[in-house]
């Protein structure tokens, strides 16, 4: 009989600012699932994808993306992991190829914040609307340049797609139905990682500069942001259960085969997000940053817009 995770088993399914410990339990879940797979492609470019967040990846500057962060590509790394474990045991069997086009796809999402050395402005928030492009351009140059399969270019060039919020995902021309499927579980990890991260309402602040950085967005302030996220989470709820298939439901089955219980703990994650995001906007706007007390990210967001006022 499994053992029922205990209150710490949980809330580190959501920690993952460790690179080592997130490939080691993802590696741990893919054995599972393919006990003889290869993971030498996947880990190679997990471990340039941490270089060049980190700034060690050559001819290109640290990613500085206060949102999206190294944190948030390894939450949705191993959420994608998680779920294609809970898709390949729910009856659809995946292949070796597609577990590596799923990871790279998880792990190259949002490389198109990162920018060569010489080049840089800012954070590369600014790419917020063109960054799905640059990174797919990225990826075919990375995989050419190593020598991979160019079977993972064409694929991930559907899948990266997938995760840009002005891509509507019905409507992307796929080759066939197993890219399309692809693209649902890499989309739906990037949707469902980063909103059931423990941190994930204080993070909204860093999402706010963001968009300020890049003129994007209509917020009249982060207060503003806070409001409306509600109505945003709503819409994102749609797109999982209508154009993405529900498939982020299939973690439920993942959590099974590890703990014995079918419980998907990435929903009740999100659940207690929005159920406390409810109570902090029923609050005067003079409370809400007081209520935001995980990680110091409040602190650090009113320093750097005390930096920009100045």
């Amino acid at each position: 009989m499994k053992k029922a995770p205990s209150h710490s088993d949980i809330n580190s399914l959501f920690t993952n600012s460790d690179p080592d410990q997130v490939w080691l339990k993802a590696s741990n879940i893919i054995k599972l699932i393919s006990p003889d797979y290869d993971s030498t492609i996947a880990q190679t470019t997990f471990d340039d994808v941490v270089r060049l967040f980190r700034g060690e990846f050559p001819g290109y500057c640290q990613i500085r993306t206060l949102y999206h962060d190294l944190h948030h590509t390894l939450d949705v790394f191993l959420c994608a992991v998680r779920l294609m474990h809970g898709v390949h045991i729910s009856g659809t069997r995946l292949t070796d190829l597609e577990l590596t086009i799923i990871m790279m796809g998880a792990l190259l999402h949002d490389i198109g914040y990162a920018q060569r050395i010489g080049w840089e402005t800012g954070t590369g928030a600014q790419y917020t609307l063109s960054h799905v492009g640059r990174g797919i351009k990225f990826t075919k140059r990375y995989i050419t340049e190593h020598g991979f399969p160019t079977i993972l270019a064409d694929s991930l060039n559907f899948i990266i797609r997938c995760t840009d919020p002005a891509e509507s995902v019905p409507e992307i021309d796929f080759p066939d139905e197993r890219t399309h499927l692809l693209g649902q579980i890499v989309s739906s990890a990037d949707l469902t990682g980063q909103m059931a991260d423990r941190t994930y309402l204080e993070k909204l602040l860093f999402l706010y500069l963001e968009f300020e950085e890049a003129n994007f967005g209509n917020y009249e302030s982060i207060h503003d942001m806070l409001a409306r996220t509600q109505a945003f989470y709503d819409r994102i709820r749609m797109k999982l259960e209508n154009d993405l298939g529900g498939i982020n439901k299939r973690l439920a089955f993942h959590f099974k085969a590890v703990y014995g219980i079918e419980k998907n703990f990435y929903l009740d994650s999100i659940d207690k997000n929005i159920t406390y995001l409810t109570q902090i906007t029923k609050q005067s706007e003079e409370k809400h940053l007081a209520m935001l007390k995980r990680g110091g990210i409040v602190e650090k967001s009113e320093r750097l817009l005390a930096q920009k006022k100045a």
